[in-house]
């Protein structure tokens, strides 16, 4: 089990990039576009910069939503293959079979 400080740190992000997700991709656009101005440009930078940086998206650690494991996470179920062979074993993750020969 993961620290609980650190699932909710995750929490927080996932929040913040959420909240200022429109205005992100507003400034990112205006900055990107070249034939805007460069002073315009400029300000976007700037206020980008001022933006929390823990709304970027690239800061969102995917973690698993049954133990908060951060590694060995499978994007399609959620969850660490930890979590995952335990659910399994227990018939709990429908189309899973526990192969044995």
């Amino acid at each position: 089990m993961a620290k609980k400080s650190s699932i909710e740190k995750n929490n927080r992000r996932r929040q913040l990039t959420a909240r200022d997700k429109k205005k992100r991709e507003a400034l990112k656009s205006l900055i990107m576009d070249r034939t805007t101005a460069a002073d315009v440009r400029i300000q976007a930078v700037m206020k980008l910069a001022q933006l929390p940086r823990n709304g970027a998206e690239n800061r969102i650690r995917n973690r698993c939503e049954v133990t908060g494991r951060p590694r060995a996470y499978y994007r399609k179920l959620k969850m660490s293959r930890i979590a995952l062979r335990e659910l399994g074993n227990l018939g709990l993750v429908p189309g899973l079979v526990k192969s044995s020969w």
